[in-house]
Order: structure tokens, then sequence, then C-alpha cells
């Protein structure tokens, strides 16, 4: 072993030189760590759960601190890779994050620079939609009680769809068997790939500017996910939901659903529903039309058939057979005049019934939302004559019933008590007085006049 001290009290020669330091300054030796960091990671995976995530407005950079149960990292994801995230990342969300390490040098903290993220053991598509659909619930966008009604007779249908796909065929087809007077307005768009959303979006407003429109239908037949990921778009759904006419919305089959679904007004399991959805109102009206004319002419047959028997009831009266001739004479023009009714009333049912299809026939040609009111109006002033035609027959019998009833009206206690009689009752109301024995002086009775009641004290009870 080398013994390198000096002997005491040798004095030290100026010719030996201290050993070499290499000092560096703070920021040289972040600067190396850096550098080091980055080439010997260009790119690299992490997984782990996000935390004291939040959005740097001014910029549009996303800062993060990405962490496991024993250690954490910070991270940033700039501007330009936040904007082709397709979900929004939450604090607890559990990523897998693809970037490169770096320093920061003004804290010297080592950092992951994200430029894609995605969310770990669930869809990038899936969770993007849950957020979307979770964002339009709290706005109120999705709720029911926002959602408006649809026309009972449209009178132009607009569609938003493909020209070139299954869904106009198969939503045509329906209109043209179940409501082929209908005016149908087509706004053509792309359905399905990039920038699709955005051209929904324009065709739907285009075709709301559009004046009459009564309802929309917007579809497009079944494919992929990714074939009807532009109904997921935000801004589609603000649009649908902001226009001021009833939506349907007809995307994929029936086990298909998309945003869209969730904020228009109707959704319909597929193209062909959603045309008979629309065209339901209009059948419901005309059956409607059908139902009044049946119930009508069942209700005029029922009063014949109580005329016929009334007439018949008198024709077979013991004490008018002696009059045989008379009665015959009578019946014959009885049965002359129920046989002309018979043949006014079916005559005028006839024309009633040829005039309800001819209106039904011109109610598919013009647009019936103008011509019901007229049409009411007529159907109700017809209704009235018949209604004065078979009155006329009932005269006589009313007024005998009157004659009846105003004998029995003269025999009621009220018209006792309209000539000035009265009834005592006592204070219960529980039976009649009718002698004076029944009371006593100092008792109170009720006494019922036509006009009234008294309340009265007896003073004196006399005995005739």
């Amino acid at each position: 072993m080398t013994n390198n001290l000096l002997p005491l009290g040798e004095p030290i020669s100026s010719d030996r030189q201290p050993p070499r330091r290499d000092v560096f300054t703070v920021t040289e030796l972040t600067v190396q760590i850096r550098n080091q960091l980055e080439s010997n990671y260009p790119f690299i995976w992490i997984e782990g759960e996000l935390s004291n995530s939040r959005h740097w407005k001014p910029t549009g950079h996303f800062y993060f601190t990405l962490k496991d149960g024993d250690a954490q990292i910070r991270g940033v994801m700039f501007r330009g890779s936040v904007k082709s995230l397709p979900f929004t990342p939450e604090d607890g969300a559990h990523v897998v994050v693809r970037g490169r390490l770096s320093v920061y040098e003004a804290k010297g903290e080592y950092q992951v620079v994200a430029e894609h993220m995605e969310p770990h053991g669930v869809g990038t598509r899936q969770l993007a939609f849950d957020q979307l659909r979770r964002r339009l619930e709290e706005d109120g966008l999705c709720d029911e009680a926002r959602k408006k009604n649809l026309p009972i007779l449209p009178r132009k249908i607009g569609i938003v769809t493909s020209i070139e796909g299954a869904a106009l065929r198969d939503v045509m087809t329906v209109l043209a068997r179940r409501f082929h007077s209908s005016h149908v307005v087509i706004s053509p768009t792309r359905v399905q790939g990039e920038g699709a959303s955005q051209q929904i979006t324009k065709a739907l407003k285009a075709i709301v500017s559009i004046p009459s429109i009564d309802v929309v239908i917007l579809t497009r037949g079944g494919g992929s996910v990714e074939d009807l990921w532009a109904f997921n778009d935000e801004a589609l759904a603000r649009t649908i939901a902001e226009i001021p006419i009833p939506v349907i919305s007809a995307i994929g089959h029936e086990t298909d659903y998309t945003i869209s679904d969730f904020v228009a007004d109707h959704r319909a399991p597929t193209p062909s529903a959603a045309a008979e959805i629309v065209v339901a109102k209009y059948t419901e009206f005309t059956e409607h039309i059908t139902l009044l004319n049946d119930r009508l002419q069942a209700a005029t047959n029922r009063h014949f058939e109580r005329l016929q028997t009334t007439v018949n009831n008198v024709q077979n009266r013991p004490g008018l057979t002696a009059f045989s001739t008379r009665l015959a004479l009578t019946a014959r023009r009885v049965d002359d005049a129920s046989y002309r009714l018979t043949m006014q009333t079916r005559n005028a049912v006839s024309s009633l019934r040829q005039q309800l299809h001819a209106r039904a026939l011109r109610l598919e040609a013009l647009d019936l939302g103008q011509q019901l009111p007229r049409i009411r109006v007529r159907l109700d002033a017809m209704n009235k004559g018949l209604s004065r035609a078979i009155s006329t027959i009932g005269i006589e019998h009313r007024r005998q019933i009157e004659r009846v009833v105003a004998r029995l009206e003269s025999l009621s206690p009220l018209g006792v008590l309209a000539r000035g009689f009265s009834v005592c009752w006592n204070d219960a109301r529980t039976r009649v007085v009718r002698k004076s024995t029944e009371v006593k002086v100092g008792d109170t009775v009720r006494v019922k006049l036509h006009d009234g009641e008294l309340r009265c004290n007896v003073t004196e009870a006399k005995q005739e």
C-alpha cells in the first residue's frame, strides 16, 4: 500500500496539482439526462390510471398523471394529439398511452409526452359513445318530455339518407302502398365514412328550411359499428334536438342503437318501420271516418226498427179490431209513409256513403289539412238534415208523451203544493205531522211550501 502522506513538517510542493473535477450546471445535467431518456426511449407504451387530469384551455394541451399502486409519472398531450382523441380522458380511467420520455427542464421532472391514448379493457368507440350519451342526458336532450308528437296527416315528408342505399327504397315502398298521395322531399347525403356526420348535419338543416315539411325520417340501412358511427356525432345529435319539427331516427337494424336514436323524437327499428310510423296516424284517421259512418247507419236502423215496432203494437190493440177497414187504410198509409221514409233514408245514407267515399278519395289526392274543416261542416249539415227527417215521424209520439206527462204533473205532490197547500214535518224531518195532537206547544216543525221551507215554533195546538 502506497503511503501518500508527507512527513510531518515537510512543505507541500507547489508543482503538485489537485485531482480534476467535472462540474455540471443544473441545466447541463438536466439536458444530458433528457437526451439520454429521449434516445433510449424514443417510443414507449405505458399503462396506468389517470389522475390530476386537466385541459389547459388557452393552449388546448392536456396535462395528467399516470399512476399505478407504487409509482407515478407526469404526462402531457399537446393540442394536435388531443383533437384526434375519440373520447374524453377523465380521472380514474385506466388507459394505455403511447409516447416518448422527456424531461421538463423548468422543474427537473421526467414525463411522458403522449401522442396516443386509448382505454384499457374497453373499446375506444364504446367509451366515446357512453360519454357522449351521458353528456346529452345531463343536458336534457334525451328526455321524453321535450320530444315532439308526430302529425296526423303530414303534408310533406322529408327523408335524409343516401339515394343509393336500400333504406330509401324500403321507405318509398311503404309510403307508396299505405299513403300513395304523400309528398316526399329527399335530402341526399353520405351516410358513412370520413366527414359523413358533417354532411348529414348539413342535409338535415337543408330539409328543415323547406316550407311545410311536417316530419323528417333520418335513415340508413344496417352495417357494422364503423359504418354507423357517423350517427354518433355530437353536433348531429344537438342539431336533431334543436330543429322545430319531429324527427324519426331509423338507423340500421332493430338491434343497432346510435346517439341519433336517443335524441330523436321517435326511434324506428328499421327504415320500413319508420315509414309505417309516419302513415299510422293517416290510417287511424281514415278508419275513424269509416267507424263514424257505420255508427250513423246502425243508429238509423235501430231508430226505424223502434218506429216499426210501435206501429205494429198500435195495429194489434184489441180495442181497434172492430175498425179493421179504417185500420187497414191507416196501416197502408203508415206503410207507405214508412216505405217512403225508409227509401228516403236509405237513399240519404247511400248518398252520404257515396259522398263520404268521394271525399275519402279526395282526401288522398288533396291537402287534407285544408280540406278537413269544410268536409266536417258538410257532414254536420247532412247529419242535421237526417236528424230533422227522423224527428218528424216521432212528433206525434212525443206529443202523446207530453200529454201523459202533463197529467202526471197535475197529480204530483209538487203540483198540489203549487196550488197553495203545504206539508208539515217534525223538526228532524222523519215523519209528516197530520194531526195537531202529534205536536205540543213549544215544538219546532218544518213546513214545506211550493217554493221553500219554513221552520216554525208551535205556540198553540187546536183539534177540530
